[in-house]
């Protein structure tokens, strides 16, 4: 099931502006628009590997002290 929902989000199209920058994108050429869209999702990966690191760490910390 988990699997199914992965390959479902990964197959949806990814838009990672906001408001604002989605109408300075939508103002400028498409080139650079899907540049200003990739940019966004370049820096929004650093944030998300902290948080999957420390969502990793609490799971593997808690198995350790069930077991």
């Amino acid at each position: 099931m988990r699997k199914l929902l992965l390959l479902m989000a990964l197959s949806l199209p990814i838009q990672a502006q906001c408001v604002m920058c989605y109408r300075t994108a939508h103002a400028q050429q498409s080139a650079r628009a899907r540049v200003l869209n990739a940019g966004i999702l370049v820096l929004g990966v650093p944030p998300f590997l902290i948080l999957a690191g420390f969502v990793a760490f609490v799971f593997r910390r808690d198995q350790a002290e069930s077991e």
